[in-house]
Order: C-alpha cells, then sequence, then structure tokens
C-alpha cells in the first residue's frame, strides 16, 4: 500500500511553525551555566630581598663611597640651611632695629620743632610786662600740659648744672667774676631738653673764664 505525500500550503506552514514550542531561551540559559565563573587574579610575588649580599671588594668601595657622598651632599644642604636662616634673622633684627630707630628719629624732629614754642611760651609768664593773673595761669597751663604729652615720648629738660659740661651745655659766653672758678656756669640762657637717652639740644649757658 503505497503512502501518499501531503502538500502543504504556505498559511498551514506557518501555522505548524506557530505550534512548536520555543527551545532557545532554555538552550542560552543552558550555555550560561556551562560558563565558569571569573576567579579573582592571584596577587603577584614580590621577590624576596635576601638579608645579607655579598659584595666583591671593588662592589664594596663603590657601594661605600656612594654612601660617602650622600653624607657630605647632606652635610652640605644642612649647613647651606643653618646659613640661611642665620642670615634671615639677622636681617629680620637689622629691619627692627632700623625701623625702631627711624621712629624714633621721627619723634625727635617732632618735638625738637615744638621746643621754639615751649620757648615763648616760657618768656610769656617770665615777662614782667604781663599782670593778668589769670591769663598767665592759663598760659602756664597749657606748658604743663604740652610738657606732660612731650614727656610721654620721652621729652626731659637737661639738669641744670654749675660746672660746665661739653657734652650737655653750649657756652655763648663768658666773663671774669671774681670768686667763680673757669667754666662754672653763671646764666642759663635757654634750656636744654633730652628725648629719651639722645640730646636734641644743648643748654645754652654763659660760663666764667
Amino acid at each position: 500500500m503505497s503512502r501518499k505525500k501531503i502538500r502543504l500550503t504556505p498559511e498551514a506552514e506557518t501555522e505548524e511553525k506557530n505550534l512548536e514550542p520555543e527551545q532557545e531561551p532554555e538552550e542560552k540559559e543552558s550555555a550560561d551555566a556551562a560558563q565558569p565563573e571569573d576567579k579573582p587574579a592571584e596577587p603577584e610575588k614580590q621577590e624576596e630581598i635576601p638579608e645579607t649580599v655579598t659584595l666583591t671588594a671593588k662592589e664594596f668601595s663603590e657601594v661605600k663611597d656612594h654612601i660617602a657622598a650622600l653624607q657630605k651632599e647632606k652635610d652640605e644642604t644642612v649647613a647651606l640651611l643653618q646659613r640661611n636662616k642665620a642670615d634671615f634673622d639677622n636681617y629680620r633684627r637689622r629691619n627692627a632695629s632700623i625701623r625702631l630707630d627711624s621712629y624714633e628719629e621721627g619723634i625727635r624732629d617732632c618735638i625738637k620743632a615744638l621746643l621754639p614754642a615751649l620757648d615763648n611760651l616760657d618768656r610769656a609768664t617770665a615777662s614782667e610786662a604781663v599782670r593778668d593773673e589769670h591769663w598767665c595761669e592759663g598760659v602756664e597751663l597749657a606748658i604743663r600740659q604740652l610738657h606732660e604729652l612731650l614727656g610721654k615720648q620721652g621729652l626731659a629738660p637737661i639738669e641744670e648744672d654749675k660746672v660746665f659740661d661739653p657734652n650737655l651745655h653750649d657756652a655763648v659766653m663768658q666773663e671774669k667774676v671774681d670768686g667763680r672758678e673757669s667754666g662754672e656756669i653763671l646764666m642759663v640762657l635757654q634750656k636744654g631738653y633730652r628725648v629719651k637717652d639722645k640730646i636734641i639740644r644743648h643748654t645754652m649757658v654763659k660760663v666764667a673764664e
């Protein structure tokens, strides 16, 4: 008995393919499961440094010379840094001293410029022509205030001494007087002042011959 071959139409072939079960995802999952997992990389082994090393005489000499050169370079660098530090410290102290000297010199110049005004105030109160007591008291008060303010900056009158001292006095007149020794101060013509340890104006005096 012969078998007849049945030919399907294109529409029937499409339906038959749709009825076949999908197996591709299962095959993909099986392939994924078959792949081995990535293993962490093993750390590279470092070459161990031996505790002792045998050197030839030449190698030992080269190492010794190299160490000596490094030590010399280190000593020179340290010495250079120490010199630089000392130079900077000296520079800082010198600048601080110059700045202080300049500041004090400015104070002395300012006070010296005010001395003629103080002299005129002293002459005004000492004048016999002035009879107004209230006016004299006001001028004397101004003189005291000026001396107090300038005294805070170091102003002080030079001490009056009977013996002439060229470091403190300026002799502008001489007179021969019986009973007076040569060089003895006879009269103070103008007050002298100092600011701290600096003389800003010598005392103008008249001395005996």
